[in-house]
């Protein structure tokens, strides 16, 4: 069973600059399959957005998806945790400050991402969560 958050962290990060359109950041999330991406500036995480934040913060807004930044609809105070970390430390972070996702970092530059899924995986692969992170991703 993993003990470090470096032992079940996703390493391939998919990442835009703050200036980057809602619809860049929605077109790269339906290309790569997923919910989140990291915003990124000069190397140094600034924020996360997820699909979520896109729909509430951006689209419900009413403005325009190709001139709205992600830098105004993504998550700016983002908790984080080093690879070394230990696991159950991780969970706590997530639990207490109802997160879904947690940013991996080094010396402020992100190097992966654990989710809820991530750790259904790793602590109870037979769980409903744990068999539906585990499945192929529809199409």
């Amino acid at each position: 069973m993993a003990q470090h958050v470096r032992d079940i962290m996703t390493s391939h990060l998919v990442t835009v600059e703050p200036q980057a359109s809602v619809t860049a950041v929605a077109r790269k999330m339906r290309d790569e399959d997923i919910g989140v991406v990291l915003v990124v500036e000069d190397d140094e995480l600034r924020g996360l957005v997820s699909d979520r934040d896109l729909v509430v913060r951006a689209l419900a807004e009413g403005g325009d998806p190709q001139q709205t930044t992600v830098a105004s609809a993504c998550s700016g105070d983002v908790i984080t945790v080093t690879p070394d970390e230990d696991l159950d430390h991780a969970v706590e972070l997530m639990r207490e400050h109802a997160i879904r996702r947690l940013p991996v970092v080094e010396e402020g530059h992100p190097v992966g991402i654990i989710s809820l899924g991530d750790l259904a995986i790793e602590r109870d692969e037979k769980s409903a969560l744990g068999d539906i992170s585990a499945a192929n991703p529809n199409q």
